[in-house]
């Protein structure tokens, strides 16, 4: 019987461990190469840090500075117009309708000593300086509108001349000065003449500063 030549056999032997060595090796580095993709795509443990103590308190913040009080200029009173027909009391005067701009009412055949009364009128802390009065006057005499504050006898704290402005309803406005007017007071519009007969119409008045 033959015998297998030595070289032979070792060459086949070699060759077949080479293979399995060959393959063994592809299968470790599939393994390989499967083991490295799972542990790339296991997300990592979140690292949580510890804020570092202060090392110094903050600085404190100034207190806000006080807001700079109004000065009484700025907080002073627009005063209404005060209509003569809405007075409230109305004394030896007649309404009438007025031909003045705005129509309305005015008040008309005012003689001496008739007088309108204005209830708890507000001037505000911001002193009123003048009196606009809107007035016209058909008459051939003249007179005075006076203005005094709480009661009908009390010495006028302004006042105005009138005398013929054309006709009855030929309105003019006048300015009376006032001596300085603060707080709520009772207003008196008084009418006074040298002559015991009508001399003026009223419509308005409005105060000023």
């Amino acid at each position: 019987m033959d015998q297998r030549s030595p070289t032979v056999y070792r060459t086949k032997s070699w060759r077949s461990r080479r293979r399995v060595v060959t393959v063994a090796g592809a299968a470790a580095l599939l393994l390989a190469g499967y083991l490295l993709g799972r542990w790339q795509d296991t997300p990592a443990e979140p690292v949580i840090s510890t804020p570092a103590a202060a090392t110094a308190a903050p600085p404190a913040q100034a207190p806000p500075s006080a807001a700079p009080s109004a000065s009484p200029e700025a907080t002073a009173i627009r005063y209404a117009v005060l209509q003569a027909e809405s007075a409230t009391e109305l004394s030896g005067v007649e309404t009438e309708k007025t031909d003045d701009e705005g129509g309305g009412e005015n008040v008309g055949w005012v003689n001496r000593d008739d007088y309108l009364r204005f209830d708890n009128f507000d001037f505000g802390a911001v002193a009123a300086t003048k009196a606009e009065i809107r007035m016209s006057s058909g008459a051939r005499i003249t007179g005075r509108v006076q203005i005094r504050l709480d009661s009908r006898d009390a010495a006028p704290v302004g006042e105005l001349s009138v005398s013929n402005t054309g006709s009855w309803q030929s309105w003019q406005t006048g300015t009376a000065v006032l001596q300085p007017v603060t707080g709520t007071h009772t207003v008196f519009l008084t009418f006074t003449s040298d002559e015991d007969d009508e001399f003026v119409n009223i419509n308005w008045l409005r105060f000023e500063h």
